[in-house]
């Protein structure tokens, strides 16, 4: 039919999800947590930290063995390693 929209789930093969899974482990005290959380491409790495519950300016995030900056933007399906470098007390 001319004049009429695709079907939204009839996406082209060049568009991209609206949501990213982050899966983050929290490694704390030799304990590991895990968090599963899904954001809207360009998140920055802050707001998913603090979205698994933890304070992003007290924590290293790490990709991997390669240390990243809270102000990184989330593109792409990623694991994030968060290690919390102080405790309150």
């Amino acid at each position: 039919m001319r004049g009429t929209s695709p079907n939204s789930e009839n996406l082209p093969l060049s568009a991209f999800p609206p949501l990213v899974r982050v899966e983050v482990e929290v490694a704390r005290g030799g304990k590991r947590r895990r968090v599963d959380v899904s954001v809207a491409r360009g998140t920055m790495v802050r707001t998913v930290v603090r979205t698994a519950g933890e304070t992003p300016e007290g924590c290293a995030v790490l990709v991997g063995e390669t240390p990243v900056p809270l102000d990184l933007p989330i593109e792409r399906p990623t694991r994030l390693t968060v290690v919390p470098t102080f405790s309150g007390g």
